[in-house]
């Protein structure tokens, strides 16, 4: 919470409310305090996310497994289901945030409900785009790889690890959140007003090996 009313102090115009993504009441509250402070709604980024500890399946207790689907995929439904009576009102954009976890399997990266939720919402990109499409409502995915986060950082502890990872992927690094920004500023703009459906890897060349 004081994070982000941080945030909200130092970005003009904004508005900070802290919710679970796993209520369904706390996400109609989002979407509705939106419409009263501005009047409309004409983005929706779905970046909310939790990283489950790595097990193999047998290991994983079914709890586990429903939180993560719960946060990663259902609480993408929810915030979209109520973002898409506003959206259809302003032709508005909707972007998803999957994961190169969401392309391919990875050897030895034991994250199955975490990998599934994120193959779910590549899917759920392009049923969307067609099915709002008639409205004019874009939607887009974008499947990052490595980027240097919060939760990035609690499973690379070690210089080693940070030297591993940044291996993983051709380009040599890990990525910066602002490259994943950057991303969505696109698919958000009228630079790509005739794009809906898109996957696009941003991802240092991690899904292409």
């Amino acid at each position: 919470a004081k994070r982000l009313e941080k945030s909200t102090l130092e970005i003009p115009n904004s508005i900070g409310i802290v919710a679970d993504i796993k209520n369904k009441n706390d996400v109609k509250n989002v979407i509705n305090k939106i419409i009263e402070k501005f009047g409309r709604l004409d983005i929706l980024v779905n970046n909310a996310g939790i990283f489950p500890k790595i097990k193999q399946l047998h290991e994983i207790d079914e709890d586990e497994w429903n939180e993560i689907i719960d946060v990663n995929l259902t609480g993408q439904f929810r915030f979209t289901k109520e973002a898409i009576p506003h959206l259809q009102k302003t032709s508005g954009s909707i972007i998803n945030i999957s994961s190169d976890a969401g392309l391919k399997a990875f050897q030895g990266f034991n994250a199955d409900a975490y990998s599934a939720s994120k193959a779910a919402l590549i899917l759920l990109t392009k049923c969307w785009a067609l099915e709002y499409a008639k409205d004019k409502i874009r939607v887009n995915c974008i499947c990052p790889g490595v980027v240097d986060t919060d939760m990035t950082k609690s499973f690379l502890k070690t210089q080693k690890d940070k030297e591993f990872m940044d291996n993983e992927h051709p380009i040599g690094r890990i990525g910066k959140p602002e490259e994943i920004a950057k991303a969505v500023m696109y698919f958000a703009s009228d630079d790509a007003s005739w794009t809906t459906g898109a996957i696009l890897a941003v991802d240092g060349g991690e899904s292409i090996k």
